[in-house]
């Protein structure tokens, strides 16, 4: 098995960046209900960098790890 490392970048991105449009406007990412992710997953999340953050926090936390972002969180 491959040994994987997190892209640190990625989650101080995650736990920082608020949501920029829809429902949860104004909620940081890493804070999104698991439900809300996976509805923008069957529509289809956006191109760029908010697409690759929301796909990260959505497999992030239908895995259970979402302790690493709140640890991030923390930290910072």
């Amino acid at each position: 098995m491959e040994n994987v490392t997190p892209d640190r970048t990625v989650l101080i991105d995650i736990v920082k960046t608020p949501m920029p449009f829809g429902k949860y406007k104004g909620t940081l990412i890493c804070d999104l209900p698991v439900y809300y992710l996976e509805w923008m997953k069957n529509k289809g999340f956006p191109p760029g960098k908010m697409g690759m953050m929301l796909s990260t926090t959505y497999e992030i936390k239908i895995n259970g790890l979402s302790k690493i972002l709140t640890l991030i969180k923390n930290q910072l």
